[in-house]
């Protein structure tokens, strides 16, 4: 089980992070969860403390690691 942190974000509900893997989970308000492979922690760290999450993600994480879609979580 993966501790979820609610992020202040028009796009982000919440994000974990398990550092001996390098997943990082993504629960989008409106897409669903994703699970994203080989995110360094300091991104992590980084996406939890942004100004804006949504954007962060946007500009370090989305297109530059390999991920999937969960199903069935809420």
């Amino acid at each position: 089980m993966m501790e979820m942190k609610a992020v202040t974000s028009s796009k982000l509900a919440s994000v974990g992070y398990r550092p001996n893997a390098m997943i990082l989970r993504i629960k989008f308000i409106k897409d669903g969860v994703f699970e994203y492979y080989g995110v360094p922690e300091s991104l992590y760290s980084g996406l939890i403390e942004a100004e804006s999450p949504g954007r962060y993600f946007k500009q370090y994480i989305k297109d530059k690691y390999r991920y999937v879609r969960l199903q069935n979580l809420s």
